[in-house]
């Protein structure tokens, strides 16, 4: 095996490339705009928006992209009109069950981050936990939802399990307070992407994404692609990591 990958092959090696990004989280954003530019309601968006989520998982699972988290629903979304959020409800309901075979012949391990409002239909909870204990022994890759999720509460949760662990203080680090954030097993985010031009990180995996690489495409999530995605990683593969560091010195000057 050469170790390439499909999107090696879309262009030319022409500097130094990075490896294809161990994690992956997408905000998928435009469900609503993409609707109202074709004068249609709002939940024509999010039904459009499931042909994008296929298309996303299988390019991230084929690249070698190890974990990818979509955003599907924050804690701010239950503010919507409620007869967006009960369709938005019925809507996932049926996709996740509709593609549970497909995830588990891919080997996609299937996760939800979140989901713990009571507000959530029974029968959508059970849903998420009946695909993540069928898909619990794949190994192919790690797909996160973040339903109901919002990355403050889960800081604010983790913050609350240490004070009840009775850990001093002065004993907090920053490795043992992620062992207090949900699935600490979860990678930092290496790219991050926002469809829909928009620039917001909005309260999504806040302790993960601290040093991310942002990519801002201009697609609304329903006509984001696989040749998108691709794209966005090759934009990564392209940048210069530092984690706050300063690039090599050669004779005094930047490299």
């Amino acid at each position: 095996m050469s170790g390439r990958h499909d999107s090696d092959e879309l262009w030319p090696v022409d500097g130094p490339v990075r490896a294809v990004p161990r994690h992956v989280a997408c905000v998928m954003d435009g469900n609503g705009r993409w609707a109202q530019s074709r004068s249609l309601p709002r939940t024509a968006g999010h039904r459009a928006a499931e042909t994008t989520v296929i298309d996303i998982i299988e390019a991230a699972r084929a690249s070698g992209v190890q974990w990818l988290s979509l955003y599907a629903f924050s804690t701010e979304n239950w503010s919507r009109p409620d007869a967006e959020v009960d369709y938005l409800m019925r809507l996932v309901r049926q996709v996740v069950r509709k593609h549970a075979s497909l995830l588990l012949a891919r080997g996609i391990r299937c996760r939800f981050l979140g989901a713990a409002d009571p507000r959530i239909p029974r029968e959508l909870a059970q849903d998420f936990e009946d695909l993540a204990t069928l898909t619990a022994d794949s190994r192919g890759m790690t797909l996160t939802v973040a339903f109901d999720h919002g990355g403050r509460r889960d800081i604010v949760e983790a913050a609350r399990s240490l004070i009840r662990s009775g850990t001093p203080a002065d004993e907090v680090s920053e490795r043992l307070f992620a062992d207090h954030l949900p699935f600490p097993d979860t990678p930092d985010v290496d790219l991050a992407i926002r469809t829909s031009g928009e620039q917001r990180i909005s309260n999504f995996m806040l302790w993960q994404v601290a040093y991310a690489e942002w990519v801002f495409p201009q697609a609304l999530w329903p006509d984001f692609r696989a040749a998108d995605f691709l794209a966005c990683l090759h934009t990564y593969r392209r940048r210069d990591r530092r984690f706050g560091g300063v690039p090599p010195q050669t004779n005094g000057h930047s490299a």
